[in-house]
């Protein structure tokens, strides 16, 4: 990985637009490297008369930004003078009126003037390499952006606080003291140092063992608050599946009538259900028919199930139990689910013996008054265990850290085996130093070139 010194030393002067590339209110094109004010310079007039070589960081001049033409947009050009920015570079910010035109204008004119296009996330690249943040705080930049809900933006927040970085070097630390012993220990005999209380040391790597254990067991709580949960409704015929989508959607997404097999196709929308987002799919009623249409969607139905990260099985508690109830009762035996026993405002028919011996979780609602809709939520939270997450201890967000994660982890087990089994402290001393490895790539410290291009890959322009 190149260094600060050598990165900086040869950095181009990048640009693009910051915003997103739609109307809005306000645009930015932002400049950062070693040439951000000569070529803002270039192209923006204060109308003070003053350069942004005349004032400070975290100032702004007023003024309008042209090319060699004409002049694009009247603008406010805030100054960053390195290191004190984003990027640990000198940067520029032109904000403009957010129209497509004028800030694609803007930018031409700055690329113009010198700049080169900025690659995908290379402003929060530059500040990694530069020191300003670390890899898991960069990577929390883009879960920031895609955040879908509170929960999401709590823990993607902490993530850039340094939450996650903090616990893993915590870790690191504890390995680190460790480790530095052992070897000082079996490298210089005849010195004073303190023998290795073998008691000591398994208590180390069992804390360490512990804090790992931990980081790993939220990883999938957090992949959902962030990502989503991929929600099939499913049902026979008539159950109350598209009224429960509408009731989940605040507006009707799916058609409702008193008649079977409305639905013929997949409905398909996001809701935030508490702090999951549920990518729901309203599939036909599962049950036996001979009209083609209607089969076409019951196939779909029937293969939606094998994609679902979790189902919401509905069943009519006005009705008994048939054969299409049983049969989605046996396809979602591996998946997640949740038994919705709708219609909970009439007579109850239904076998609940039967479903509460088939199911972990039962829900009982009525889709029409919205009653045991924050059971619902509640019981999701449950079943993905989003309710434990506390976003201020730091957790995983990427599959790269959950690598990262593991291997620190399988290297540790194999030293508390080590200490167990009574192998030589040289055996320890290399999976301690595995683990380190493991946890130094994780924060970026020892992270490839390939590792960084990777995570780097998957930003936006402009971020």
């Amino acid at each position: 990985m190149e260094t600060k010194e050598n990165y900086s030393s040869s950095a181009k002067t990048i640009a693009a637009v910051s915003t997103p590339q739609a109307p809005g209110g306000i645009g930015i094109v932002r400049i950062s490297g070693p040439n951000a004010r000569e070529i803002a310079n270039m192209v923006f007039i204060s109308k003070s008369g003053k350069t942004l070589n005349d004032i400070k960081g975290y100032t702004a001049l007023y003024g309008r930004v042209h090319d060699e033409n004409e002049d694009i947009d009247e603008a406010i050009a805030l100054n960053y003078i390195a290191p004190y920015s984003f990027t640990g570079e000198d940067v520029v910010e032109l904000s403009c009126h957010g129209g497509i035109y004028i800030m694609r204008r803007v930018l031409k004119a700055v690329l113009s003037a010198g700049a080169v296009p900025a690659g995908p996330g290379e402003f929060t690249r530059r500040a990694f390499i530069n020191g300003k943040i670390g890899l898991t705080e960069a990577e929390s930049v883009m879960e920031l952006i895609s955040a879908q809900g509170k929960q999401a933006v709590r823990t993607a927040l902490a993530g850039h606080d340094g939450a996650l970085e903090k616990k893993i070097k915590k870790i690191r630390d504890m390995l680190l003291s460790t480790a530095g012993h052992l070897s000082a220990w079996a490298d210089y005999p005849d010195e004073d140092i303190p023998e290795v209380d073998t008691e000591t040391l398994e208590k180390t790597i069992l804390e360490a063992k512990k804090e790992i254990e931990r980081l790993l067991s939220q990883f999938e709580a957090g992949q959902a608050i962030r990502e989503g949960v991929r929600t099939v409704i499913a049902g026979r015929p008539n159950v109350g599946k598209s009224t429960l989508m509408n009731l989940l959607s605040g507006c009707e997404r799916s058609i409702v009538t008193e008649y079977a097999g409305t639905t013929r196709d997949i409905v398909e929308n996001t809701v935030i259900l508490g702090d999951i987002p549920l990518h729901l799919s309203d599939t036909a009623g599962i049950h036996l028919t001979d009209d083609p249409i209607e089969k076409i969607g019951v196939d779909r139905a029937r293969s939606k199930l094998l994609e679902a990260q979790l189902i919401f099985a509905v069943f009519d508690s006005s009705q008994e139990l048939n054969d299409a109830d049983r049969e989605l009762i046996s396809a979602v035996q591996n998946v997640p689910a949740v038994a919705i026993i709708n219609k909970s405002d009439l007579s109850t028919k239904i076998d609940l013996e039967y479903i509460k011996d088939k199911f972990k979780h039962i829900v009982y609602i009525s889709a029409i008054s919205g009653e045991g809709l924050d059971k619902l939520e509640k019981t999701v939270a449950e079943l993905f265990k989003t309710e434990q997450l506390d976003p201020s201890e730091g957790i995983l967000f990427t599959e790269r850290q959950r690598k990262a994660a593991r291997q620190a982890g399988e290297c540790i087990n194999e030293a508390h085996s080590a200490v167990k089994s009574g192998m030589t402290l040289d055996a320890v001393t290399v999976s301690i130093e595995g683990a380190i490895s493991a946890l130094l790539e994780l924060t970026g410290e020892r992270a490839t070139d390939a590792v960084v291009d990777s995570v780097f890959s998957h930003f936006c322009v402009g971020k």
